[in-house]
């Protein structure tokens, strides 16, 4: 088969530093090709991956008005030139509304790694017909979409190299519970505090500080006044063999969302670990975590602290075994390789 994957104009693939997705579709090309398939790519002009054909975007910006024009016109030439059996793209869905005059039978893949735009996918799905389809890195992503927008819509889900984090079996009896997510109100580290706080346990703060926006003032307001009290202690960011050791030595990772987590890659890098999770049924909180057996779902304080007293319930092994059986890159490539095989069976008829 012919893949054609695209990703966002802003960043390189592999990333050079963070850059998530961009990460998921450098997997995706090794695996592919791994397999037997031929992968295109579109992307950043100092993308590295290795792929059979390679075509930069002009413009470097997915937001501006002239480099979305160009970009479209340089999606329409990658097409024309590596005649793919399917096109799944990463970035943006207006790039390709050309197509369904230059590529009437080309099968899409659109995926979303956020909430999706009811309007948009109306729109796209006007336009391109039934041979677009579209997925979210969660189910709960690709559900929100199809009530916004309609269409065919599948879930599925990022993935982590499990061999990147080491299992620990077992820790020591009063291994601290670990917090690591970015430090602002809708992830929740204040509320990990107050858990922590009535159950005694010491709690580990790992992450980046936002302070802008409707973060701002959060730091200051709802965590320093708790650092270096009662064993709660922020360790700044970390990067991947620190976080390999914080969280493989931890009781279990705290981090209670206030919001709909569209997926949440810390949250199998912990269960990877072996250590479970406690955080609160939202988004695709419940497709990661099984309630009592890879952690709690909780919708309080009080429900924290109970989960805190019943994580020696929790077999770090099924902790494991979870990430091992849905979200490694092995996993997620046979999906997305079953949804290209039936796209491009249904195009051809």
């Amino acid at each position: 088969m012919r893949i054609l994957l695209t990703a966002d104009a802003e960043l390189p693939v592999p990333p050079l530093h963070y850059g998530g997705i961009e990460r998921v579709i450098a997997s995706l090309i090794e695996e592919f090709q791994r397999r037997g398939h031929e992968v295109g790519l579109v992307a950043h002009s100092e993308s590295s991956a290795e792929v059979d054909a390679f075509f930069p975007w002009v413009g470097k910006s997915s937001q501006g008005r002239m480099d979305s024009l160009l970009n479209t016109l340089e999606l329409t030439k990658a097409v024309k030139a590596f005649q793919p059996d399917v096109l799944h793209s990463f970035s943006r869905l207006m790039w390709l509304f050309p197509l369904a005059l230059t590529a009437r039978r080309l099968p899409i893949v659109m995926s979303y790694q956020r909430d999706p735009s009811g309007r948009t996918v109306r729109l796209a799905r006007r336009i391109m017909g039934d041979r677009l389809c579209f997925t979210g890195c969660s189910q709960s992503i690709a559900d929100l979409g199809r009530s916004r927008g309609g269409g065919e819509w599948h879930g599925i889900p990022n993935f982590i190299d499990p061999e990147k984090f080491s299992f620990q079996p077992n820790v020591d009896s009063d291994a601290p519970l670990v917090f690591l997510s970015r430090i602002e109100p809708i992830k929740g580290c204040h509320t990990a505090i107050a858990i922590a706080k009535s159950t005694g346990r010491r709690l580990l703060i790992a992450g980046n500080r936002v302070e802008t926006g409707s973060a701002a003032g959060y730091w200051d307001r709802e965590i320093v006044p708790h650092l270096g009290r009662d064993g709660i202690e922020y360790i700044g960011t970390v990067d991947d063999a620190q976080k390999n050791v914080l969280l493989g030595s931890a009781a279990a990772m705290l981090v209670p969302i206030e919001w709909e987590e569209p997926f949440g890659i810390v949250f199998t890098e912990a269960l990877a670990c072996g250590t479970p999770v406690i955080s609160c049924s939202r988004g695709a909180l419940p497709e990661i975590v099984e309630q009592g057996r890879h952690g709690f779902l909780i919708n309080s304080i009080e429900d924290g602290v109970a989960a805190v007293q019943r994580i020696g319930e929790i077999s770090r092994s099924e902790c494991r075994k979870r990430v091992e059986e849905r979200f490694t890159l092995s996993v997620v490539a046979d999906q997305y390789l079953e949804l290209y095989k039936n796209t491009v069976d249904e195009e051809g008829g």
